[in-house]
């Protein structure tokens, strides 16, 4: 009874609130984002004076100042789950695709930018605002359906640090161990936080250069073809051949988790919210810094599907190739040299690895935090969100360190259970950054909703495509064992016959299956987006 009492007054002070645009929230008793002894101080050398409805004059150093959140954000866009989905466009559809990439960062900035929106004008981030938005039902759906989203991302991040770890080791590190080794980096993130956000952030800038600098050493050893990448940015092309890995990059540009994460991670900086001024030269500055941080990983996703499209497109290899077995096709295709490849890939796939467990770690606290308000100390939280996703990965690691056929089954079954999460969370930011109530005068306008929405359905309608393919794979190739086994048996072909039909019947079920299931979801979290109070 408490804490419903302690959630309808935050409620009430959040409405409240918005009476005056941008009002501050005040927030005693309940956990809180980022500390004010943490947060990074963004108004040096601002006198008094000036007008509170107006934005400061641009300044190249508070940019330098709001500069990290964004980086942090962007790391999603560049974890191993999307670095395999580059180097298998480059590898099936080989340059025909970059338009694709380009366009689909481009949906995820906006995306992104809402995210931001919300959190700096409110100063709540999105796990907060749905605890107070929400009655208990929804509320809590969408905090489990957010921990699904967030565990099949770690899980996915965590391998792909493990399988980085045994290209660098030549094997000598297995899989499982790797995972282990992986988990220690929330300590590291717990050790550097202590010392402050920037520290966090400074290591971030270091791994994604490393990643930079990796990869653009296998473009440099690869010289793609610059004609036809200019060519393949300029002209909107899909091959026939080439239409899942089309969906998948459009897919990618969305991850459930990181729409939270970068919610909170704007309010690392101390922002006036009662003056409106301070909140929109927040918003500007922020949306200068992610936009620079998505041209980056833009950049490195062009690296990778670049130097992939020049040595297996229209090889026969092309559709073997994933993360595990990546490097050894590259040292086969380009070699040793000065650095062989294959470390240069391992080098890039581990800070890949590394620099998204470690926002795994993050997002799961904001996550927990907002939407449970816990208010217990960050190591122990981390720990608990670092558990929920170690011990699964253990596990998969050692089913499945022997067979790279069965990592990438599992890959595909983790990106169809994240794809199942994204409308439980794309459809309660747009639904609360259109809100006055919540936003005040910074709601998003008429035209910016309508865009945001062609998006966001936009990416249901992709993940909602390979959903239905991928379950009508594997409901097909179920049956299809059935009746092989059927007909095996000698004197049994009445039975070959039965199954015949049945299977005539359940393929008829399953076009209705595969044009309803991604369209349940959708309506369901809907349905949850409209039970707002």
């Amino acid at each position: 009874m408490a804490m419903k009492s302690t959630d309808e007054d935050a409620l009430l002070l959040l409405d409240e609130s918005r009476k005056a645009p941008g009002e501050v929230f005040e927030s005693d008793g309940e956990e809180q984002a980022f500390e004010e002894n943490q947060k990074v101080a963004v108004n040096i050398g601002d006198f008094g004076g000036e007008d509170d409805a107006h934005a400061p004059p641009f300044s190249w150093r508070k940019l330098w100042l709001f500069m990290g959140p964004g980086f942090l954000m962007s790391i999603a866009f560049l974890d191993p789950g999307n670095l395999e989905g580059s180097l298998q466009a480059g590898a099936i559809a080989g340059y025909s695709l970059l338009w694709l990439l380009m366009w689909a960062t481009a949906m995820g900035l906006l995306i992104q930018l809402l995210a931001a929106r919300l959190g700096v004008a409110t100063g709540r981030h999105l796990a907060e605002l749905c605890r107070l938005q929400y009655p208990p039902l929804p509320r809590i759906t969408l905090w489990i359906m957010a921990e699904i989203a967030l565990i099949g991302a770690d899980i996915q991040e965590v391998i792909g640090s493990a399988i980085a770890l045994k290209v660098l080791t030549n094997g000598y590190i297995p899989l499982w161990a790797g995972v282990l080794i992986t988990a220690l980096d929330c300590f590291i993130f717990l050790f550097l936080e202590n010392y402050g956000v920037r520290k966090l952030e400074a290591l971030f800038g270091l791994l994604i250069t490393t990643m930079a600098l990796s990869f653009a050493w296998m473009f440099g050893e690869a010289k793609p073809n610059g004609v036809e990448l200019l060519l393949g940015l300029l002209i909107p092309r899909i091959h026939s051949n080439a239409v899942k890995q089309a969906v998948s990059i459009v897919g990618c540009s969305i991850m459930p988790h990181n729409v939270y994460l970068h919610s909170a991670l704007v309010q690392s900086r101390m922002v006036d919210t009662n003056k409106k001024g301070r909140v929109q030269e927040a918003l500007s500055y922020f949306s200068i810094e992610s936009s620079i941080a998505l041209f980056v990983s833009f950049i490195i996703n062009i690296f990778v599907m670049t130097v992939f499209a020049k040595g297996f497109y229209g090889t026969k290899a092309s559709v073997d190739i994933g993360l595990v077995n990546a490097g050894t096709y590259l040292q086969e295709k380009y070699g040793g040299g000065l650095f062989p490849v294959l470390y240069i890939w391992g080098i890039g796939l581990l800070a890949s690895g590394h620099c998204s467990t470690i926002t795994g770690t993050y997002a799961g606290q904001f996550i927990m935090a907002g939407f449970l308000n816990l208010r217990i100390k960050k190591w122990l939280r981390a720990v608990i969100t670092r558990s929920f996703a170690i011990v699964p990965t253990v596990i998969v690691a050692l089913m499945f360190d022997t067979s790279e056929d069965k990592l990438d089954i599992l890959n595909e079954w983790l990106n169809v259970l994240q794809s199942l999460q994204i409308p439980f969370s794309l459809i309660p930011l747009l639904s609360l950054v259109s809100r006055e109530q919540v936003m005040g005068v910074f709601k998003i306008n008429r035209t910016l909703k309508v865009v945001a929405w062609i998006v966001a359905f936009l990416v249901m309608i992709m993940n909602g495509y390979l959903l239905e393919d991928f379950f009508a794979n594997e409901l097909m190739s179920m049956v299809g064992n059935i009746h092989r086994s059927l007909f095996s048996y000698p004197n049994r072909p009445y039975l070959g016959i039965r199954c015949t039909k049945i299977i005539t019947y359940i393929r008829t079920l399953e076009v209705v299956y595969q044009k309803s299931i991604h369209w349940m979801i959708v309506i369901i979290a809907l349905g949850i987006s409209f039970q707002a109070t």
